[in-house]
């Protein structure tokens, strides 16, 4: 018995040993020189990113919480306003009660990833991510090297780990994303106190030491492992170890769940080299298990040409060479009721649509409860997005560019918007391209009923009409002696429509009647054939 329950302590201490470690360990630049984009991401074309976590929990407080609620002023992060007042409200004074109580009253307790991943794959999505940190430096994953995670505390599930299982089971590419790499400098306010008041002076949790959590619920966890030292007890070495540390967990999460794309957040690698490390790990993991490199990975980083380009909240301003992804979440990245909805299904779809002209996928956040289920007005917008998806899927899935990616642009005159939320405004306006948070919201101009996307897909040419009326658009583009040489077009067809579309092409245009039955309220899709294959 003595010798079994040894044998099982020496496996175990060996699995854990082997996460992290990869079979493969082909350098960068090998693995570059036989890198290809895998097709289930370039045909995708639409994913979903599920975002739970302690931030979550609160109703109130913007996407980041649990910054904010540690900032009686927020200056210019409005979206966090409410954040410090609620905290105080609902949970107490943050020098008594902070984010460690946030933490405690997070259960997920109606979290069921099997039915999410189903209804998720039921809207067409092609892959599913889900995060496993974020700034607040809190893991949703069972962590050998960081113990501030979702197992030992709050909910104590493995979140990334039931996600992965359902992932699996239901056929699909398994991501995650992390943004964990500016915890130091994001969590300052929690090394603060109160100006004013009863609790004026008194700091707040950032300065708790590991003593502190005697006869609380997190004694023998050390507040310094979640927050950082305090600001002026940090040394270049101290910083060094935690840049290792992220190193060690992100390598353990990549092998333990056998990730299939990693998104990270910031410019650039994370901690430099050293997120560079973890996306070789990922790469030769990847390797491991398919023979050849089967991984994405996404980050703003330039001419990384193993890396896809993200734009956050925004769309790129023309068709791009490789392959990029936008993303895009209703409100905050988080589930808060503070403000009115940026996005809707109409916006969402007409997003997704100029998105996939460009060649991108649209990559939408489903902001969780805290309990782990879809709020009501939030799955009434999915359900739309899922029935023009199976309306037109066949326009979206495996599609591409045409030679260009529409017609009759600008048609609301608009001038360029950048909707920055959730985000800090000078880093975004320092270091962002202005393609990120240049997206159109509920509350932008609509679309004029003539501006149109395009895509190709099995020698097809569809037409995305973004925002239709009844009766008729001209489309220059599509004339018979258009810059653009579309040929003569022999039919076209309404997708999930029943009657005959009219049209006629001249030379110098496209006539084309928008019907009054349409099969969705939103963007509608005509598929086009002619005398040539279209590409």
């Amino acid at each position: 018995m003595i010798r079994k329950t040894y044998l099982l302590a020496c496996l175990l201490v060996s699995a854990l040993c082997s996460f992290g470690q990869t079979k493969h360990d082909l350098s960068w630049e090998e693995l570059q020189e036989q890198y290809e984009l895998p097709q289930w991401y370039t045909d995708a074309r639409f994913g979903i990113w599920a975002t739970i976590g302690p931030q979550s929990q609160p109703r109130l407080g913007g996407g980041w919480y649990a910054r904010h609620m540690f900032m009686e002023d927020v200056q210019g992060q409005t979206f966090g306003r409410n954040a410090y007042s609620y905290h105080k409200k609902t949970y107490g004074p943050q020098s008594q009660l902070g984010y460690t109580e946030v933490i405690r009253q997070w259960k997920a307790e109606h979290l069921d990833t099997d039915a999410l991943v189903k209804y998720f794959k039921g809207l067409g999505a092609k892959y599913i991510i889900v995060h496993a940190n974020h700034h607040d430096h809190f893991d949703n994953f069972a962590s050998s090297h960081h113990p501030w995670n979702s197992v030992n505390m709050g909910p104590k599930k493995d979140i990334v780990g039931l996600f992965e299982k359902s992932v699996r089971k239901y056929g699909l590419p398994f991501g995650v994303s992390s943004h964990d790499d500016r915890f130091l400098g994001w969590w300052l306010p929690a090394f603060g106190s109160d100006k004013e008041g009863p609790y004026k002076g008194i700091p707040y949790e950032g300065r708790m030491t590991k003593a502190d959590g005697k006869g609380k619920w997190w004694e023998g966890y050390d507040p310094a492992q979640l927050y950082g030292l305090p600001p002026e007890q940090r040394t270049p070495e101290y910083e060094e170890a935690l840049k290792k540390n992220y190193l060690e967990r992100h390598k353990e999460l990549v092998t333990k769940y056998n990730i299939d794309l990693l998104w990270v957040d910031g410019y650039g690698f994370p901690y430099g080299k050293y997120g560079k490390e973890v996306f070789r790990t990922l790469f030769n993991n990847s390797l491991d298990r398919h023979g050849k490199t089967n991984a994405v990975g996404i980050a703003k980083v330039e001419k990384e040409p193993m890396l896809v380009r993200d734009i956050e909240a925004g769309v790129a301003n023309e068709i791009l060479p490789y392959p990029w992804d936008g993303i895009f979440t209703f409100t905050h990245w988080f589930y808060k009721e503070d403000d009115a909805l940026m996005h809707n299904a109409r916006t969402v779809i007409e997003l997704t649509s100029d998105i996939i002209s460009k060649n991108g996928n649209m990559l939408l956040n489903v902001e969780l409860m805290g309990d782990g289920t879809l709020a009501p007005a939030h799955k009434g917008i999915l359900d739309d997005v899922g029935r023009w998806m199976a309306v037109n899927g066949k326009a979206v899935y495996a599609s591409r560019p045409w030679k260009i990616y529409g017609d009759n642009l600008n048609s609301c005159l608009r001038e360029k918007e950048r909707n920055i939320v959730n985000a800090d405004m000078a880093n975004v306006l320092k270091e962002a391209q202005d393609e990120n948070f240049n997206a159109r919201t509920v509350a932008s101009t609509p679309y004029g009923p003539d501006e149109v996307r395009f895509t190709v897909c099995n020698g097809k040419l569809y037409i995305f009409v973004l925002h239709p009326a009844t009766g008729t658009i001209e489309l220059p583009s599509l004339g018979l002696g258009s810059a653009q040489q579309p040929g003569k077009i022999s039919s076209i067809k309404m997708l999930g429509g029943r009657g005959k579309v009219h049209f006629r092409q001249d030379a110098d245009k496209l006539v084309l009647e928008v019907p009054e039955e349409r099969p969705t309220p939103y963007t509608v899709v005509f598929e086009v054939k002619g005398d040539k294959c279209f590409r």
